[in-house]
């Protein structure tokens, strides 16, 4: 009796289902990059947000190390479940990019938890949806987002990179989906 119950719960164990862990998605990454780039290319073409007054920008590079950072903070909202700019542990995004390969300024080092270079977003159902949403900025009296996502400011304007980490959540999370995405310049 002690062996089928053994060999019952192994079977289920085996078959949990995917939803019980966060999941990378780098088709709606790369869906996400994409819109970026079309929209800094022709704001006006943006139906969520009145962007006639923008400039338009030139595209952005898609960048590996930067990629892998934003699916790794992403992944780590998912799994710790937060929502912030700083880590449980206090560090930010300017550590953990360098961290990650992708070198920064000294100066932009000097307090771990400063954050220079990410926009996040939760709960959206694809990468579209949270460019979208960073776009409007709804909320957010700063648009902060806008202005980072689109370069419009002449900070946002000087960076070239970009890495994008979209994660679908496991059932139960507080949210669906966690986005970051990181814009950002070597030294």
């Amino acid at each position: 009796m002690k062996t089928a119950a053994f060999f019952l719960l192994a079977i289920l164990c085996s078959f949990s289902p995917v939803a019980d862990k966060p999941v990378t998605d780098k088709t709606e990454a790369l869906k996400a990059f994409e819109l970026i780039n079309s929209i800094r290319q022709n704001p006006a073409s943006f139906t969520g947000a009145n962007l006639s007054g923008v400039n338009a920008m030139p595209a952005l590079n898609w960048n590996d190390t930067l990629a892998k950072a934003a699916e790794a903070k992403a992944l780590d909202m998912a799994r710790r479940n937060y929502f912030s700019h700083t880590d449980p542990n206090g560090l930010g995004m300017n550590y953990h990019i360098n961290k990650a390969g992708y070198s920064l300024n000294q100066a932009w080092l000097t307090n771990t938890s400063n954050n220079y270079f990410e926009s996040i977003q939760a709960g959206a159902a694809d990468g579209e949806e949270a460019v979208s949403m960073l776009i409007i900025d709804n909320g957010v009296p700063t648009l902060g987002h806008r202005k980072h996502l689109l370069g419009m400011d002449q900070w946002n304007a000087s960076l070239k990179d970009i890495g994008i980490g979209f994660v679908r959540t496991a059932e139960g999370s507080k949210f669906k989906s966690y986005t970051c995405i990181l814009i950002a310049r070597h030294r």
